[in-house]
């Protein structure tokens, strides 16, 4: 029997008000542990979603004191993206996918009758594919993104945040002088910075998270399941055969419902 919808997603939804701050988002988004709230009036209904994503675009292009002043006046309605896509929750699971990869969005608003009853995101797709007990042909290397954001060590994270916004990435690999990999740097490293404003002389080596790594012939199955397992959504990849190389790319979750998404994928079939 076909997936859907409603087999994958998380019911019921984290919010907050239109005037919340984005302060106030960045503790919410950090309590709950989860990467978006959707943005709801008064009688509950929504009206945009707001993403860690959004907030440290909007914190990062403050780059003078004036201008960060300025930002963090900023409100949820003001910085929140609309309209909210949604889905039915009897849609068939590979027609989600599709539907994230086309829009090139992160989540799904999930309905039940017109009446929003909770969210399908990658991590949900790719949750999936870790539990899913049928052997699959695809490993990582076929579906990894080639291209990797790297700054060095003694870089500020102000300028790595900025960065990262204006290249529409998410993390950043950091590397030493000797172009060795010694961590990663995401945007919940960052996110708390959004709340208690950032020290000039910080850099990404004091905030960086180490590397997750996977061969490059491991099997998407294996990915999904270390991303589950340590909650991560990105992966470096590396060939086990020549570990002092420098990593081959990136596996994030997206790449992985991506690769869901294609006519000729086998979860298509």
């Amino acid at each position: 029997m076909k997936k859907r919808v409603r087999d994958l997603m998380h019911r019921g939804l984290h919010t907050c008000r239109p005037d919340a701050t984005l302060g106030q988002v960045a503790v919410l988004l950090t309590q709950e542990h989860i990467h978006a709230l959707i943005v709801v009036d008064l009688v509950n209904i929504p009206q945009g979603i707001i993403s860690d994503y959004d907030l440290l675009a909007g914190e990062w292009l403050a780059t003078d004191a004036q201008g960060l002043k300025t930002m963090r006046k900023l409100t949820a309605g003001e910085l929140m993206s609309t309209p909210i896509e949604t889905v039915d929750a009897d849609v068939p699971v590979d027609d989600a996918a599709r539907m994230l990869v086309d829009k090139d969005i992160q989540r799904l608003l999930v309905t039940e009758d017109s009446v929003p009853v909770g969210v399908v995101s990658l991590s949900d797709f790719v949750a999936s594919i870790a539990q899913e007990e049928k052997h699959r042909r695809e490993i990582v290397a076929d579906v990894m993104s080639d291209s990797i954001l790297v700054c060095r060590d003694k870089t500020p994270i102000i300028s790595a945040a900025r960065t990262m916004t204006q290249a529409g990435w998410r993390s950043v690999l950091v590397v030493n002088a000797q172009g060795k990999p010694e961590g990663v740097v995401s945007g919940k490293d960052l996110l708390p910075y959004v709340v208690s404003g950032v020290d000039e002389h910080l850099t990404v080596r004091d905030i960086m998270h180490p590397p997750l790594t996977i061969d490059m012939h491991a099997p998407l199955q294996e990915a999904a399941s270390l991303m589950i397992q340590k909650h991560y959504h990105r992966l470096v990849v590396i060939d086990r055969e020549n570990p002092q190389a420098f990593p081959l790319g990136i596996i994030s979750s997206f790449d992985i419902v991506a690769e869901m998404a294609k006519p000729d994928s086998i979860w298509q079939k």
